[in-house]
């Protein structure tokens, strides 16, 4: 291992960086630095020498030109044990480089800022930073490269333990931390402008909408998982490295045994049909269908009812609540074997009781958890498909009646709650509800009426009267049976997108039988 002997420091992000500095200085490395963080270093007592005098240009086009420079990147570039590039480096006057700590302009921060100028934006384009980064890190054999804060500390410590040298191991590691920076960085730079050039031009002008034409994903891994939705395959958790991201990934495990895929997947599907209501509301999923939703006066209340829904489907299952978790809803809890919980907080008293059930996974939702604005993701042999999230929220003043009958107040607020959650149950989707519970549903059906069945067949099993019930549909009814069926069990409306052929003859049978039905305009399909 060779002793760092000359770093190049050059940082947007000043936090440490001082510490950092002094640590290298007393271990005898010459630091060259640039600018604000020459300046920085110098108030805090340590010697620095300015790039430009290694360069012997001064920096110009107001800071645009720095460190782009022969006698910099070939400091960084020259492979040390190479006789020639020794030669020419001894030629052209260039002292070697042995480290380079580097941070870049914060381009995703200033583009995020509200009212940000396009100017500002660009002017924001770190240049020099990334080509000083890629080439320490190509160079890895012979060059450190720093990129991240967290990375001081253990690089300090290293060079003390070594006599001022780090492994290869290590400088292999700081190397693909930072090609993976670079790579975010211009990901991130490649889909702002995008996004900023897209909504300049009309709407009717635009080939591909909103979606960007090329698309750049930066994750990082957060955790391994036991294993995927079966056990012979393998599963991880990543999450999205850009700070402004807030989501279920993000969200903060209070206690219990470690998470598993499909406990992911059914918190996520818990979560998002929670959101959709205003009112203390409880969502029971299993295999990330809902067997129970209701709203109610008290969060205890909705969970009770909820439960009630499908006791028996309630087992093992993953719940979500959309207000602070209190004491009365954990009590109600503890009588039932669940997975996990997600919600928005947990009261102390809840937690207390809770910690009783000890592999219980709670979840504490981000606070200001919002994921409006981001894309959906689903994977395709050689490829992805995306699409913007079905973040459309039940719009009933732009609902149409198309039957003799109006529904009743009573049968709209119905009507409201059921196409809230068939939003959230897999194609082919129907919810019989009444007064803010489910009391049917039937997921997943190949046929529109099949579903209809099903969640019937599973309301009398559970001995829940359908009398006065309300339907919701997540698509069309392409034929009378299956708003024939829900009359013959008791229902009195219905609520569905309508579009189909045969919609006449839907209306014609829901009228003979004396329902009330609206048409949303929208549908709302899962897969």
């Amino acid at each position: 291992m060779k002793k760092i002997r000359r770093a190049l420091i050059s940082v947007s992000d000043k936090a440490g960086v001082a510490e950092f500095a002094a640590g290298l200085a007393g271990l005898g490395v010459e630091i060259v630095s640039t600018g604000g963080t020459a300046k920085l270093l110098r108030e805090k007592g340590i010697a620095v020498r300015d790039v430009s005098e290694l360069t012997g240009f001064p920096e110009m086009l107001d800071g645009r030109v720095k460190t782009l420079h022969p006698k910099v990147h070939g400091a960084i570039l020259a492979v040390r044990a190479n006789p020639e590039h020794e030669k020419q480096a001894r030629a052209q006057g260039i002292e070697f480089i042995d480290l380079v700590a580097v941070n870049l302009y914060p381009f995703e921060k200033t583009a995020a800022k509200p009212g940000a100028a396009f100017e500002e934006i660009i002017e924001n384009i770190d240049i020099g930073g990334p080509a000083m980064i890629r080439s320490a890190a190509k160079n890895f054999a012979h060059v450190a490269v720093v990129v991240e804060v967290a990375d001081y500390l253990p690089v300090l410590e290293e060079m003390r333990a070594n006599g001022g040298a780090l492994s290869g191991a290590t400088r292999s590691r700081l190397a693909r931390k930072a090609f993976a920076s670079t790579a975010a960085y211009d990901g991130a730079i490649s889909m702002t402008l995008q996004k900023l050039t897209t909504s300049a031009r009309p709407a009717q002008s635009r080939a591909g909408g909103t979606l960007p034409e090329n698309l750049h994903l930066d994750y990082t891994k957060f955790m391994d998982l036991r294993y995927g939705e079966n056990p012979h395959q393998e599963a991880a958790l990543y999450r999205n490295r850009s700070g402004n991201t807030v989501g279920l990934a993000q969200a903060r495990k209070l206690q219990g045994k470690e998470l598993s895929f499909n406990n992911l997947l059914d918190l996520q599907a818990a979560w998002e049909l929670a959101c959709e209501f205003a009112e203390p509301a409880t969502v029971i999923i299993k295999h990330t269908n809902p067997c129970g939703v209701a709203t109610g006066q008290s969060l205890a209340a909705s969970y009770q009812r909820a439960h009630d829904v499908d006791p028996v489907s309630a087992f093992g299952s993953v719940v979500a609540v959309n207000r602070r978790l209190d004491g009365a809803t954990a009590e109600a809890m503890l009588k039932l074997f669940i997975e996990a919980v997600v919600a928005p907080g947990f009261e102390p008293e809840a937690l207390e009781r809770l910690a009783a059930k000890k592999n219980l996974r709670l979840m504490e939702y981000p606070a200001g958890g919002s994921e409006e604005g981001g894309l959906d993701f689903k994977a395709l042999g050689g490829g992805l498909l995306v699409q913007t999230p079905d973040s459309l929220p039940a719009q009933p003043e732009n609902w149409t009646c198309v039957t003799e009958r109006a529904p009743s107040e009573e049968e709209k607020r119905a009507l409201v709650f059921a196409w809230r959650v068939a939003k959230h149950v897999k194609s082919n989707a129907i919810v019989f509800a009444r007064d803010g519970v489910v009391v049917g549903v039937g997921a997943g059906q190949m046929s529109r009426v099949d579903s209809v069945r099903v969640a019937l067949t599973k309301a009398r099993e559970l001995k829940h009267s359908l009398e006065g019930a309300v339907v919701g549909s997540d698509a069309f009814f392409p034929f009378p049976d299956g708003v024939e069926e829900a009359a013959r069990a008791g229902a009195r409306a219905v609520v569905q997108p309508g579009g189909s052929v045969r919609d006449p003859e839907v209306i014609a049978a829901a009228n003979r039988l004396g329902l009330a039905m609206m048409f949303t305009g929208v549908r709302h399909f899962r897969h």
